[in-house]
């Protein structure tokens, strides 16, 4: 599944979340969160790789490695009926 990925700044996932910017910057780190774009101090990520971090700690579930696993995970996710 190739889909055009969603930039967003630590602070935006970080409210869309409803998490502090820290806690989000760490999980980026710790995670190898797929970076899209750096300029300067500003960098951007891709959202549904974030997104789908932010998901498996929620749910106490493994987070895969790397980002391509991570993509193949939201593959896998069948969409709510």
């Amino acid at each position: 599944m190739t889909s055009v990925p969603e930039r967003i700044t630590i602070a935006d996932a970080a409210g869309r979340l409803g998490i502090p910017e820290p806690t989000v910057r760490v999980w980026a780190s710790r995670h190898h969160a797929r970076k899209l774009l750096k300029l300067g101090k500003t960098a951007w990520y891709d959202w549904p790789d974030l997104a789908t971090i932010a998901r498996q700690l929620r749910r106490g579930e493994k987070v895969p490695a790397t980002p391509e696993e991570r993509d193949r995970l939201r593959a896998s996710l069948k969409p709510a009926a």
